[in-house]
């Protein structure tokens, strides 16, 4: 059975029949300046030769000498530069053939295009009545192909067209009426030559037309005449209809179809709708067309009736080649049609098929041959022709008798990509007489790929319909048929498509603004992409402010040509996305122009104007302002505003004003410029229309009466002259109205009335144009005086031992003598009813504003004896104050007690001594001491309470707990109970055992054990606290020897007695002070300083060491090795001469002290902490200095705070240790260098 070629191509190396492959079209037209060239190529095995005809007859090439054929090849090239092209017109036509047949081109026409130029000729002026309708004819001269007509006039300018005036198919110019501008001396009508791009140019028609009345006329088709017309056209092409018609008014133009509907896709209306075209013509378009012109006088219609012929056309496409293995059937077939029904010829290699040799396996059946056990040397091409009255086809096609073994054509390992969810058509081309069988398989191949998702098409090719990442992989297609077996392999890559994952957004941005557009993007990470941005589906425009990345596009110091839409293409070798958005550029509106006053009245006028541009940003509204040039001259104010869609304005005025008006537009990016201002328009004068406002009457003395009001501004004038007519009289009076004219002046004083009486005012504009409307009566009173009465009555009433409400009778109006303001309560107290409270005079005032007969009196002071008076006041000032009036607060708490202090602390007892509370309250009845042990963790213990008499102020407290912690509590009570509790911390002492050798500092009650001392080899020095008030802070200062005050280093106790420095630095001189820090406004108070020294290799228990036996015999075997050392060194120095001081004491100075990090054992400073917390400590002297007195032995006396120091010779050198900046700077690396022997001597003596 055959196959089609297209599935099963025969490979160039097999034997086979010639093929055309190209050749030149039917209708070929040549420019005459070019030489001519007729294609004819083709293919075979072997390659075929090649002959031709002109005109029905041979055409021998040889014989001319302007006519080459190319070589392995037909095509003809003819050298005109000797011989015109008119010369080669004809009809050609190319025969291919090799030994297995002969193949055939179409007919070729070759014409000279040509491009004649207009006859000459004088055209006469066309002279017309306004009106009328005009033809202007063109008449262009016949080319090849027909010419492209326009019209232009003299400047090239293409002439305008409209409903009224429109250019027919044929190249005339139409005018339904023409008007006196349709005259003109340069209506040109150009005709240019496509194919030779050449213009032709008519003659310049002169039109005049004559000022004429014009009468209106019903519509009359100028084109075509009579109702009806025919048109024919062929199936494929393009069919246009056109109607003109003239009239007055211009007729409009419609178009319908009678028998059915216009095929709206094909169908386009041209020439401001006188032209139907209808492009692709089939038989379903024939039928009558009408079209109508319509005008207010009435219509015409004209009905065309349109005939499709059918140049032959294939059904199924022109016969395909047969490729047949001997023994084979086939059938070639030449299905065509066309109207009228075209007539099918059969040739075989040229030569009709009646005249070819008769075969017995072929047979001819209209438009089929068929072919029955075909055998070798069969082979042969059979032409088809189809012909009409409108054209031919011809086709040829082979047959073929091979018999080959299958072979797979598509190449070995070839690679399909495709993108996921996408199809996927993988091919398998093959060739093999018999036709091969093809076999896919997958991977491993354990079975035939068919069926679901897989689909196999006739010519070998695999389809995956939805292509998923599992589909990738090696698939094999095998081609098989009876002489043997081929298998090729093939590679599927499944990919990920891409993905605009955020596509970029409208913009809105105002002009010089930047705009950023993203466009972030996904793609499969093998394929390479690329970003293209377009704007408007153009190129973006090479400017330097549009800045591409890689996901974005950046547009700085945007213009309003930045405006449009833009897209982002990504782009991949098998796929792509874009995404689109607008730009919009917005700017604020320009100002309004062409400001006009229209309608001026007295009282308003018309405002008009036209908007300007808004810059695509819609105008919401504008504000109209003015300016009045004859009182305030410079100054613009709003008068009014109306809405964006209106560009008129009904303005109200004032009179006597000289106006200018100016216009604003806003729109969502702001106000416009101002425009430029109108003309100025005068309102005439006229009487005030208002009077003045706030008109009020009040009294500065006694004794008158100031009325005021707030004048009338300028624009509320109204005219020239203004002034105020002032009148008054007194309220409830029957009197007449007092009138006065004041000028220039916002008030008048009227002297000499009485105290605060009422008084009806009126105050009326006048001008030189008369004077305002009836005013308003105010009403104001005259002046105030001081009230002349107290309030009466007053009594207080208590409600509690801190509140008491007072109460009195108001004070008649008549003698406030004014505008009442309220009452102001005075109080204060006289005494505290408890003996020890000094007399109070301060006295408290309250103010109650209004009519008011009673107010409280609240934070009173208990058991107090209170006085208290009410005076009434006005806008003048205070009245008399009434009479005294007394009252007695009850009894209340007490508050805490003033001091807490203890005294006389041993080991198992101490004594707490306090003074009595500020605040009695009352009665003292007794006091209530709470006291607790506190343990290390702060954990407070169980509470003991203790009831006092009211004459105690200490109490000695037996059997506590020594070296203990206790917290105490201590409150008044009165017969209203008890009142808050002062408390304070301390420490019961120590056992006298602890302390056997203790250097016990007694000053201010701060002990500092340092007899238990002993620095372990990782540089930790622990020490006791032996005593230390309670409730205070306490810390340890810890500098180097020597170093001054400010460079104390602080380790806080936190209540332990025990306490260990950490990160000491190895051979420096330290000394000790445990210091307590007071409230904010107490100060600091310390022990006696101790010195200690560091000795690096002592290792030595903690607790208790300074009371063993062989820690004092070594501390004594160290000071006397030292000593004998020091003598040893004192003698060894006198033998070798002495040197000044000053150079010792620059070669061995002072170490300085490190600053430790916290990690490092640093001391940190100390913040206070809540009074109630249980903490140690102790009373230092008041002045934060620690005295020396019972050190006279002391070396550090001799110094500010530091220790002293000796040179190697004894000598002593009685210097601040602490230097200054530049010292420290130039000595501090010799810190490391150990101390003097003197020094520690010294430092140990306070051990021992």
């Amino acid at each position: 059975m055959g196959h089609l070629a297209t599935a099963l191509e025969v490979p160039l190396d097999l034997p086979q029949p010639p093929t055309i492959t190209h050749q030149s079209p039917k209708d070929y037209i040549i420019d005459p300046r070019e030489n001519i060239i007729i294609h004819c190529e083709a293919k075979g095995k072997p390659h075929p030769s090649f002959s031709w005809t002109r005109n029905g007859t041979h055409f021998d090439i040889d014989q001319d000498s302007n006519v080459i054929m190319r070589p392995h090849s037909g095509t003809l090239v003819v050298d005109i530069s000797r011989e015109k092209a008119e010369h080669y017109e004809g009809v050609y036509q190319c025969t291919a053939r090799n030994k297995h047949g002969t193949a055939v081109s179409n007919n070729i026409v070759v014409r000279q295009s040509r491009s004649p130029l207009w006859s000459k000729e004088k055209i006469k002026p066309i002279v017309v009545q306004e009106g009328v309708s005009l033809v202007l004819p063109c008449r262009p001269p016949a080319g090849l192909p027909p010419p492209i007509i326009f019209w232009m006039d003299n400047n090239f300018q293409r002439l305008p067209q409209s409903s009224r005036v429109s250019q027919s198919l044929n190249g005339d110019l139409y005018f339904s009426n023409v008007l006196r501008e349709d005259s003109r001396n340069d209506y040109i009508c150009y005709a240019r030559f496509p194919h030779t791009q050449t213009i032709q140019q008519k003659q310049p028609i002169t039109v005049k037309v004559l000022n004429h009345p014009m009468d209106e006329r019903r519509p009359t088709f100028l084109i075509p005449s009579g109702s009806s017309s025919s048109k024919m056209v062929l199936r494929g092409q393009v069919l246009e209809m056109e109607c003109i018609a003239g009239g007055l008014p211009t007729p409009e133009i419609s178009w319908t179809k009678v028998s059915g509907d216009l095929p709206a896709k094909r169908t386009s209306f041209l020439h401001y709708q006188k032209t139907l075209r209808i492009v692709n013509v089939s038989e379903s378009d024939a039928g009558d067309y009408r079209c109508t012109a319509r005008n207010r006088l009435g219509s015409v219609h004209h009905t065309i009736r349109v005939a499709v012929k059918a140049a032959p056309y294939w059904i199924s496409g022109p016969s395909r080649n047969l490729v047949l293995a001997p023994g084979e059937n086939g059938v070639l077939t030449c299905r065509a049609s066309g109207t009228p029904k075209p007539s099918i010829t059969w040739a075989m290699n040229g030569i009709p098929i009646e005249n070819s040799p008769n075969d017995v396996s072929r047979k001819v059946e209209d438009d089929t041959i068929i072919f029955t056990d075909v055998q070798i040397g069969s082979s042969a091409v059979y032409q088809c022709n189809v012909s009409n009255d409108y054209g031919y086809l011809l086709s040829n096609a082979f047959v073929n008798v091979l018999s080959e073994p299958p072979r797979v054509l598509t190449p070995a390992n070839k690679v399909y990509q495709v993108i996921k969810n996408h199809p996927a058509l993988i091919d398998c081309a093959s060739f093999g007489s018999p036709i091969p069988k093809i076999t896919w398989f997958k991977d491993s191949r354990s079975s035939t790929l068919d069926g679901e998702p897989y689909i196999k098409h006739d010519n070998g090719t695999l389809e995956i319909h939805i292509a998923q990442a599992e589909h990738s992989g090696k698939y094999t297609c095998v081609a098989r048929n009876i002489l043997g077996i081929y298998e090729n392999h093939i590679y599927l890559e499944v990919k990920e498509p891409t993905r605009i994952l955020k596509q970029p957004e409208y913009k809105v941005v105002q002009r010089g603004k930047s705009v950023v557009f993203e466009c972030k993007v996904k793609h499969d990470p093998s394929l390479i992409p690329t970003m293209t941005w377009l704007k408007d589906d153009g190129e973006l425009p090479d400017d330097e402010r549009l800045i591409v990345d890689s996901d974005s596009l950046t547009i700085n110091d945007v213009t309003e040509n930045d405006a449009g839409v833009y897209t982002c293409i990504m782009n991949t070798t098998l796929d792509h996305d874009s995404a689109s958005a607008e730009l919009t550029v917005v700017e604020k509106p320009d100002p309004p122009t062409d400001l006009e006053l229209t309608d001026k009245k007295k009282r308003s006028v018309q405002l008009t104007w036209t908007p300007g541009d808004e810059h695509n940003s819609p105008i919401k509204k504008f504000l109209i302002q003015y300016e009045d040039s004859l009182h305030n001259r410079g100054h613009w104010h709003n008068l009014t505003e109306v809405p964006g869609t209106k560009t008129t304005a009904h303005l109200k005025l004032s009179p006597y004003v000289h106006y200018t008006f100016r216009v604003l537009a806003l729109n969502a990016m702001g106000f416009s410029r101002p425009s430029f201002p109108s003309k100025v328009y005068k309102t005439e004068a006229a009487a005030p229309d208002e009077n003045p406002t706030g008109v009020q009457g009040f009294g500065t003395e006694h004794d008158n009466l100031v009325i005021s009001w707030k004048p009338l501004s300028g624009l509320q004038s109204n005219g020239p002259g203004l002034h105020y007519r002032v009148m008054w009289r007194q309220k409830a009076v029957d009197s007449e109205w007092t009138t006065v004219t004041v000028a220039n002046n916002s008030k008048f004083v009227v002297s000499g009335t009485p105290t605060f009486v009422p008084y009806e005012i009126k105050v009326q504009a006048v001008n030189d144009h008369g004077a305002g409307p009836d005013p308003a009566i105010a009403i104001g009173y005259s002046g105030e005086d001081f009230p002349v009465a107290a309030p009466e009555n007053v009594q207080a009433v208590v409600l509690n031992s801190t509140l008491a409400e007072v109460h009195w009778d108001p004070v008649p109006h008549r003698l406030v003598r004014g505008h009442l303001k309220g009452y102001k309560v005075t109080y204060w107290r006289k005494n505290n009813i408890h003996k020890h409270n000094p007399y109070h005079t301060e006295k408290l005032f309250l103010v109650f504003s209004g009519n008011h007969s009673h107010g409280m009196l609240p934070g009173l002071h208990p058991f107090t004896l209170y006085s208290v008076n009410v005076r009434v006041f006005n806008g003048k000032g205070d009245g008399p104050v009434s009479s005294d009036q007394h009252f007695e607060t009850p009894e209340g708490v007490p508050g805490a007690p003033t001091s807490l202090v203890v005294t006389n602390s041993n080991q198992d007892s101490l004594t707490l001594e306090w003074s009595p509370p500020h605040d009695h309250n009352g009665r003292i009845t007794g006091y209530t001491l709470k006291y607790q042990p506190v343990n290390n963790s702060n954990e407070l213990g169980p509470v003991e309470e203790l009831a006092l008499l009211a004459n105690e102020t200490s109490v000695t407290l037996p059997n506590l707990k020594y070296s203990t912690r206790y917290k105490f509590y201590l409150n008044a009570k009165t017969v209203r109970g008890a009142g808050p509790a002062i408390s304070q911390e301390t420490v019961t002492i120590m056992d006298e055992g602890k302390s056997t050798n203790a250097d016990n500092l007694k000053e201010n009650n701060l002990i500092l054990d340092v007899s238990s001392f002993s620095c372990c080899h990782d540089l930790h020095c622990p020490f006791e606290v032996v005593s230390a008030p309670s409730n205070v802070p306490l810390f340890v200062n810890v500098p180097p020897a020597g170093e001054g005050e400010e460079e104390w280093q602080k380790e806080p106790v936190n209540g332990s007695q025990n306490v260990t420095l950490k990160g000491l630095k190895g051979g420096l001189s330290y000394r000790v002070r445990l210091v307590a820090k007071g409230h904010h406004d107490q100060p600091l108070h310390h022990s006696e300083d101790v010195p200690l020294l560091h000795w690096p290799a002592v290792a030595s228990r903690q607790v208790d060491i300074a009371t063993q036996g062989w820690f004092i015999g070594l501390m004594c075997a160290i000071a006397l090795l030292i000593l004998i050392l020091l003598i040893i060194c004192f003698i060894q120095r006198n033998k070798g001469g002495k040197y000044p001081v000053k150079e010792k004491e620059d070669a061995h100075t002072d170490p300085e002290f490190q600053p430790m990090k916290e990690d490092d054992c640093t001391f940190v400073e100390y913040s206070d902490n809540e009074d109630h917390k249980p903490l140690k400590g102790s009373r230092t002297p008041s002045n934060g200095t620690v005295k020396r007195e019972d050190s006279d032995d002391s070396l550090v006396d001799y110094g500010e705070g530091g220790d002293g120091q000796f040179n190697e010779d004894g000598s002593f050198i009685g210097q601040y240790s602490g230097k200054s900046a530049s010292r420290d700077t130039a000595e501090g690396h010799e810190s490391s260098e150990a101390p003097s022997p003197i020094t520690a001597m010294n430092s140990l003596n306070s051990f021992v």
